[in-house]
């Protein structure tokens, strides 16, 4: 009778999606920080930018174990296809965060190879923000899947089109990155942030142009739910919304604001994530299995909806004390040991 009277599928998709979008933003702007800690020019202005992050870089990671587990346990048969199309990518991206965790913590007890381990931050933040849009790119294109597996080769994630994607996201997290630094620090590190904010910016709306002109080219039913009538007319806000924020954010980066760089890039990804969700709703497994057709059962959704209804606002209360306790500007005699 549970079955036919409610679904839980469509909380479980909130969470997921939830999930996904805070990991992208939390763990993105750390990730971003990474990537444009390569670019400080001394040990001082390194170790201020570490400690931007410091308090907070680890919890941000939780999302990603939430994320993985709703899959997991509400769409299993998404999860047993995702997960083999995308093995090398995924691999490679936790490889790099457990590289970038463990060149963190070392750089402050190693002295002697301090310099090593600050390349292995950067190029580890760098590798798995670009793992990670190589998947985003190979999610978007659809696996070769017959029946209810995945038969494609461990390489069709190789494409052009998730290479592109895996740029156009490292340049992404470089703007969240750039945006928190101008929000959390000051003088000539802020003025870095702030003209990388600007090269980052450019790099994502080429990335944003381009996947939005491939993506309806290559898939007729994308091209179908965008410019169809009257869809043409009540999705047109979300690119215009996009151009106006872009426009708002490259402002804020040129103007002795704060906040709102990186308010204004937060917007950005959500535009952005809200456009694929358009264009590839009501599937999980773009072009092959609807979120309804993927799920588990309704008594083990509904089962496993006790715990993580639980677990939600724990994750939310702590991050959200984290966020608050360390908020306000760093400064070079506030710092990680």
């Amino acid at each position: 009778m549970m079955d036919t009277v409610f679904s839980f599928v469509p909380i479980w998709a909130a969470i997921l999606a939830a999930g996904i979008f805070f990991y992208v933003l939390l763990d993105g702007f750390d990730l971003g920080v990474g990537i444009l800690y390569g670019f400080e020019p001394d040990v001082q202005s390194r170790n201020l930018v570490m400690n931007s992050i410091a308090p907070i870089w680890d919890g941000n990671e939780t999302w990603l174990v939430l994320g993985g587990l709703a899959l997991l346990a509400a769409f299993p048969l998404a999860f047993a296809i995702v997960v083999p199309a995308l093995y090398f990518p995924v691999l490679v991206m936790l490889l790099a965060l457990v590289f970038r965790g463990v060149a963190f913590e070392f750089r402050f007890r190693d002295v002697e190879h301090k310099t090593f381990w600050d390349h292995g931050f950067c190029y580890g933040s760098a590798v798995a923000a670009f793992a990670q849009g190589v998947m985003l790119g190979s999610y978007i294109q659809g696996f070769n899947i017959q029946g209810r597996e995945f038969v494609g080769s461990s390489f069709d994630f190789l494409t052009p089109f998730s290479l592109l994607t895996g740029l156009a996201l490292v340049f992404g997290y470089s703007l969240l990155g750039a945006g928190w630094l101008v929000l959390k620090t000051e003088g000539d590190i802020q003025e870095r942030a702030r003209r990388h904010g600007r090269i980052s910016l450019i790099g994502v709306l080429v990335g944003i142009g381009i996947v939005s002109l491939w993506t309806p080219l290559v898939s007729a039913p994308i091209a179908q739910r965008w410019f169809s009538w009257p869809n043409i007319l009540v999705l047109a806000p979300i690119p215009l919304l996009t151009l106006l924020t872009a426009f708002l954010v490259w402002r804020a980066l040129g103007r002795d604001t704060h906040a709102g760089p990186f308010i204004g890039a937060v917007v950005l990804f959500a535009l952005s994530y809200l456009g694929i969700a358009v264009s590839l709703w009501p599937y999980i497994v773009p072009h092959s299995f609807t979120l309804w057709e993927a799920a588990s059962s309704n008594s083990t959704q509904a089962f496993l909806l006790v715990g993580t209804l639980f677990l939600l606002p724990v994750i939310l209360v702590y991050s959200g004390w984290s966020y608050w306790v360390f908020r306000g500007k760093v400064r070079h005699d506030i710092g990680y040991h």
